[in-house]
């Protein structure tokens, strides 16, 4: 048979029996995408061979559709994230990996670890393989020419399958230790992303300050601090309402509707006047509410105060619904591709919004692929970039998986280049995703099956594989227990922050297996880069003090 074809049906059918492994669920647990890496390295083991270099296509493909599709789609909650508890993240992570390193260095004068087997039993311990490749760097250029550096890969291969079942046993341990509820969790970190948005309410208020005579909505002093925007008005006794702006200007015995959040509100209505037991929203009016989604690539990343919407359309945007988040429609707000906006303003006003902003079902469905492949092309060049570190002799790379990883993060905060808008539908996101993983493992384990059980079963294989499980989860743990008791980090993103530390996309997909919620990946993604760059920098070290 042609061996691509047999190579794609080998990684075809490992990910259907994987697939089908990890969706056995033991109460409420099981191995999810990680179970394709299981499989993958037992039909390695009978026999199942991939063509060399459809293998690495398929396996570094896939880790860059997975990782790029992960920062496209969390950038920004990443940044909050960074600005919460950032420090405290990468605090942990750093942790992980220097007790790595110290466990390292204790084996190799314990158990007499020769120094190739403990930069490869690092990398594969803590299942980061563009670490391997900075080992076998080093080790060339400090052992003669014909040394055999076959040594590194072996305990690589030996320790990566026990690597990534420790960090899942590590989420499942904690889980177990802190009786964890994924529902109350889930739901705590959903209110953490989301803080500083207060519930979004409307409230009528009578004018009654004289000092307000002639002035217009916008003019009153503080009004952007509180957030709080205008929609309607009713005139002294008028019995119709009108829209209203932030042009709108106001008279004692008028009744105005703002929308806010109930602190905004409290802080505004003494400036103005008391609440009315009126509800404008009961009389005839001219007004026409409409919600309205962002799609035009034009008004991204502009501020409502640029758009001029008041002054130009005579329409005002009262609310900003953002990944399921309601805001306040602040002047200095700036829009998002796929924001839905509450726009309130006469029928021909709203319409006239409505062309401006886009409001496209079938463009916010569909996934813009050119933006994509510029994203994974930007990501890949930034991974081949040298990065130069003070007191290391090489210059580390981030790789195949931090520099998409980075570019995604980058762009999706950016959200528009020109024409070009980064945004991908998340059914579209999470199936690429899923494809990425798949594609990965499968040929992850094809390959390492092939020498994993003639090296495992050896006395000294074994050994190796328990130092690597001990090297994987007593950091992890004592990072767990440090995270949740002491900085009382929330379970999914600590499973992320686990994950990432390891920098291990398969541990990753068995955490978001737990719960619908986007924490562990956005926790993954927040110490990746730190933590991919530190891996690096500890094999080629662990070489150097071994060997040099």
């Amino acid at each position: 048979m042609n061996p691509v074809t047999f190579s794609i049906l080998a990684i075809v059918g490992v990910a259907v029996g994987g697939l089908v492994i990890g969706g056995v669920r033991i109460r409420k647990i099981g191995l999810g995408s990680a179970g394709v890496m299981f499989v993958g390295i037992l039909a390695g083991h009978w026999g199942a061979t991939l063509d060399h270099d459809v293998a690495e296509f398929a396996k570094e493909f896939g880790l860059v559709l997975f990782v790029f599709t992960i920062g496209l789609q969390l950038g920004p909650g990443i940044v909050q994230l960074w600005k919460d508890q950032g420090l405290v993240l990468n605090g942990l992570a750093v942790a992980v990996v220097v007790m790595g390193v110290l466990l390292i260095l204790m084996f190799h004068s314990i158990i007499d670890l020769p120094g190739l087997a403990a930069g490869g039993l690092f990398s594969g311990a803590t299942t980061n393989t563009p670490s391997l490749g900075a080992a076998q760097q080093a080790a060339a250029t400090v052992v003669d020419a014909d040394t055999d550096l076959g040594m590194l890969a072996s305990a690589y291969a030996v320790a990566y399958p026990g690597g990534i079942l420790g960090i899942i046993a590590t989420m499942v341990i904690l889980k177990s230790l802190f009786k964890i509820d994924i529902e109350a969790e889930a739901e705590s970190a959903a209110k953490l992303s989301g803080a500083g948005f207060e519930p979004i309410v409307r409230r009528c208020i009578l004018v009654d300050n004289a000092h307000l005579s002639e002035r217009r909505f916008g003019d009153i002093p503080g009004i952007e601090e509180t957030g709080v925007r205008i929609s309607r008005i009713k005139r002294g006794d008028a019995l119709t309402v009108d829209p209203a702006t932030d042009q709108t200007v106001l008279h004692p015995g008028d009744v105005i509707q703002v929308v806010g959040t109930e602190a905004g509100l409290d802080r505004f209505e003494p400036l103005i006047g008391r609440r009315s037991d009126f509800d404008l929203m009961d009389y005839k009016s001219e007004a026409c509410h409409r919600r309205i989604v962002v799609t035009e690539p034009d008004v991204i990343n502009k501020t409502l105060r640029d758009l001029s919407l008041d002054l130009i359309y005579n329409s005002t945007i009262t609310r900003i619904i953002r990944s399921g988040v309601e805001m306040p429609g602040r002047g200095s707000s700036r829009l998002q591709y796929g924001d839905v906006l509450h726009v309130v303003g006469d029928e021909e006003s709203v319409d006239r919004v409505t062309q401006l902003v886009g409001n496209s079902v079938k463009a916010l469905n569909e996934t813009q692929f050119a933006p994509v492949f510029l994203g994974v092309f930007v990501g890949v060049v930034l991974g081949l970039i040298p990065i130069s570190i003070p007191g290391v002799p090489f210059p580390v790379k981030l790789g195949l998986a931090g520099g998409p990883l980075i570019a995604a993060i980058v762009f999706s905060l950016l959200g528009k280049l020109g024409k070009f808008v980064w945004h991908i539908p998340l059914s579209a996101n999470l199936a690429l995703r899923e494809l990425g993983i798949i594609l990965f493992l499968a040929s992850a384990g094809l390959s390492a099956g092939k020498t994993f059980f003639s090296v495992a079963l050896t006395s000294q294989g074994l050994l190796w594989m328990l130092a690597g499980l001990v090297v994987t989860m007593v950091p992890l743990l004592i990072v767990g227990l440090v995270g949740r008791l002491v900085f009382k980090v929330n379970y999914l993103t600590l499973c992320g922050v686990v994950a990432g530390s390891m920098t291990d996309p398969p541990a990753l997909a068995f955490a978001n297996t737990l719960s619908d919620s986007s924490a562990c990946a956005t926790g993954y993604a927040a110490v990746y880069p730190l933590t991919m760059v530190m891996r690096i920098v500890a094999a080629q070290t662990i070489i150097y003090m071994l060997l040099a």
